[in-house]
């Protein structure tokens, strides 16, 4: 997809030529009377995302507005608004913004055809002089991941499904790869993983994927793989079940940050640890007030078999610390209560490094990806008491469950364990420049910055 996104010139290569609405007026005093007037005309003011073309027997030109040269979407929405062609950006654009604007002509570019197709055409872009290209295609790749493997309903990616997403992974970037399946959970005492996917027909697993140099500082990732969250015994209404296939979006996120990583091959020691499971109701299911070993040692009482989320990631999380890696962050579609505090466009951050909080709110800032950090508030820890089990899965009283949630979770990870934990919705309810409707990543692009300062 990226290779018809970006492209090279051709002899009906069309110039855009971008202009500010408040720079307008100063270009067109060095232009023709005609070009004014065929501007009015056609109603062109420079309104960011518009565009004209330009009358004249020259090679074919057309002015774009947008907000600022070195805004990511300035050009995003124009892969598709554009008629079908090959277009180059007639503009001196410093390395930052020539990055920015071959990254969103490529994200503006994504579709998502595997059911449906489309004869809409996707206009290619000359790759911007001082572009940089690993940059744009490690990030766009790994956008498109999250997207696809989100964007693709249950029926068509369960457990099984996203670790052969893994393993293709592996096999292109010659990484290793352990999954443990069904049974083998309890076996090798992932005791939680399997409760939480017992019931399903299509078995729980442990996906594990091992890249770098192990003398390099130890970097993992994790991300929740619930492939679809019926709620189990504490069945949803069909109303919140109809977006559970994205509740694999936490994996989907895990699996493309790894993508980013072993592109760049950065000088970390890489590991991707993805729960995946689906939360069905069955004879073999969890109950409420079950309690359920884990990994840890840890007892935990179900409060909640609709809050399977954590319960899997603990597991995991108690796994991936046991190395004491010098960075891990885990990506959960987890609360609704984090949608409920900062909506669908903010990740909620939590985590128990200042520094690596602020170093992930400055990157999101930076590369236009933000996070919103809540706090991990030690007296709300003591609404997951529990009186059978060290510890509940959620609260009775129902306040702050993106906080009590992120708590949870604490719980398995040492304090010495630099930790992050992003509570991301991993999709657009609404199409926007660059952002069409569906699977999308969120704070994907932030982490990878951090990562790269960290270890580049």
């Amino acid at each position: 997809m990226l290779a018809t996104l970006l492209a090279v010139a051709t002899p009906d290569t069309v110039a855009l030529i971008p202009v500010t609405k408040a720079d307008l007026p100063g270009w067109l005093a060095d232009q023709p009377a005609a070009t004014a007037a065929w501007l009015k005309t056609v109603g062109f003011a420079g309104e960011a995302g518009s565009f004209a073309f330009l009358p004249g027997d020259g090679a074919p030109r057309a002015l774009v507005g947008v907000s600022a040269l070195d805004d990511l979407w300035a050009f995003a929405g124009l892969p598709t608004a554009l008629p079908a062609g090959t277009y180059r950006i007639d503009a001196a654009l410093d390395r930052h913004a020539a990055t920015r604007a071959a990254l969103g002509w490529a994200l503006g570019g994504y579709r998502f055809t595997r059911y449906k197709k489309t004869d809409k055409p996707v206009s290619g872009l000359v790759w911007p002089a001082e572009a940089d290209r690993g940059e744009v295609e490690r990030t766009a790749s790994a956008v498109f991941l999250v997207r696809d493997l989100v964007n693709t309903p249950a029926c068509d990616l369960g457990p099984a499904e996203l670790a052969d997403a893994a393993q293709a992974l592996a096999e292109e970037f010659e990484a290793g790869l352990d999954v443990i399946v069904g049974a083998d959970l309890l076996d090798r005492d992932y005791p939680a993983i399997h409760a939480v996917g017992r019931a399903s027909p299509r078995a729980p697993r442990l996906i594990d994927l091992r890249w770098g140099n192990p003398e390099h500082p130890k970097l993992t990732i994790v991300g929740k793989g619930v492939c679809f969250d019926t709620g189990g015994l504490d069945l949803k209404p069909s109303s919140a079940m109809l977006m559970m296939k994205k509740d694999m979006g936490g994996a989907a996120h895990a699996l493309a940050l790894g993508r980013m990583v072993m592109m760049a091959g950065l000088p970390v020691r890489l590991r991707v640890l993805v729960p995946a499971v689906e939360n069905v109701v069955g004879g073999d299911a969890f109950k409420p007030m079950d309690v359920l070993k884990t990994r840890k040692g840890l007892t935990v009482e179900v409060g909640n078999t609709d809050a399977e989320g954590r319960l899997i990631l603990c597991d995991a999380l108690a796994e991936a610390d046991s190395e004491k890696p010098a960075l891990l962050i885990d990506f959960a579609t987890l609360t609704g209560a984090a949608r409920v505090a900062l909506g669908p466009d903010l990740p909620a951050l939590l985590c128990n490094d200042d520094a690596l909080a602020a170093d992930l709110q400055t990157a999101g800032s930076e590369v236009e990806d933000p996070l919103w950090r809540l706090p991990l508030w030690a007296p709300y820890r003591k609404g997951l008491d529990s009186k059978l089990a060290d510890i509940g899965n959620v609260t009775s009283n129902g306040f702050a469950g993106a906080i009590t949630a992120g708590l949870f979770l604490q719980e398995f990870v040492s304090k010495e364990t630099p930790w992050a934990h992003l509570d991301t919705y991993a999709w657009n309810a609404s199409p926007r420049p660059g952002r069409p409707e569906g699977g999308e990543a969120l704070g994907l692009r932030a982490a990878y910055a951090v990562i790269a300062k960290r270890f580049g």
